[in-house]
């Protein structure tokens, strides 16, 4: 499924210079996550060694941040003052609130009936207004775009979009950047942006990685449309990991993770469950559902890292306490 070798240009208009730059665009906004290992976590995979890229230091908790405040410092200034609006289950929404803060605009956030609470609280902390959504009935981009008509807000999407896509493409630049080459490089995949910046940064710098996508089991998209071939739509996933409860890859992430990616797994919530209950344990690493799924991946066996120097990126942290009590009880 891998094609290596391609042109500076990707599909979705994303490249490693788009990478760099945004990388100059975040520096002083976006922390440089630390890199942790375990010699647990080494021994239980028999991997050369294991690197995670901890994206739950990241400012509001998120990987999220990198694109959605590279996106938002690209607004013109006409775009800014009249504010914009994205949807999201939660760490895409504190992102867009968070950047939107700091430019000075009004953040307007479409959030899920259903997503944490904790969430919901921290976007309306920075002061964004939310409005609530089914998420398993109402189409979330078409209500974005209603509002973006009625305000004339600018649409900050999760994943479908080149600033967007790049911004978080920097985790991987930062990871490489500071621990050389990777053999491997695993990544969670939602709506596939984080991934997609990834395999352009990671396959410009490293020709030979082999890239692995981690979905929830029960929102397997990306793994029926990679055998499939072609962009393959569920219902709406119910899983702990929220922030994946995606039903259907992004067409241009797709385009982007469909010629890198070398295949996607799937994990369950119960096996989501053990990797944070392992985090926490062994590592002191509080990370939401979404985050763990690397670990999960890594700790199955379901990517096979003998002998390996693995690179994975975990994507969040944002879970309240009385949500981790919950999950690991």
């Amino acid at each position: 499924m891998s094609t290596k070798g391609l042109s500076s240009r990707h599909d979705g208009g994303v490249n490693i210079e788009d990478i760099r730059a945004a990388a100059g665009r975040l520096a002083g906004q976006a922390h440089r996550t630390p890199i942790h290992t375990s010699r647990t976590l080494d021994a239980r995979t028999g991997a050369q060694g294991v690197l995670l890229k901890c994206e739950n230091f990241q400012r509001m908790g998120a990987f999220k941040f990198r694109g959605a405040y590279h996106a938002l410092s690209r607004l013109s200034g006409a775009q800014l003052a009249l504010g914009v609006c994205a949807y999201s289950s939660g760490n895409h929404a504190q992102a867009v609130a968070l950047a939107a803060a700091i430019l000075g605009t009004k953040a307007t956030i479409l959030m899920p009936e259903d997503a944490p609470e904790s969430k919901v609280d921290a976007v309306l902390g920075y002061g964004a207004e939310v409005r609530r959504f089914d998420r398993y009935t109402a189409d979330r981009s078409t209500l974005a775009a209603e509002l973006a008509a009625q305000h004339g807000y600018s649409i900050i999407p999760p994943y479908e979009h080149p600033d967007v896509m790049a911004g978080q493409g920097t985790a991987a630049l930062e990871l490489i950047e500071d621990a050389a080459a990777v053999d491997v490089l695993v990544a969670p995949m939602g709506g596939g942006g984080l991934m997609a910046g990834t395999a352009v940064a990671a396959t410009s710098l490293l020709p030979d990685v082999e890239l692995v996508g981690v979905e929830p089991a029960a929102g397997d998209d990306h793994q029926r449309s990679f055998a499939e071939g072609r962009r393959v739509r569920i219902e709406v996933p119910r899983t702990i990991a929220d922030g994946l409860a995606v039903n259907e890859p992004g067409e241009q992430t797709f385009a982007i993770n469909q010629r890198l990616v070398s295949h996607v797994v799937t994990v369950t919530d119960d096996e989501i469950r053990d990797a944070m209950r392992f985090l926490f344990d062994r590592m002191k690493l509080v990370v939401e559902p979404s985050g763990a799924t690397v670990v999960a991946a890594l700790l199955t066996e379901k990517v096979r890292v003998t002998g390996k120097r693995v690179g994975a990126i975990i994507s969040g942290g944002n879970v309240s306490a009385d949500r981790f009590r919950e999950l690991l009880s």
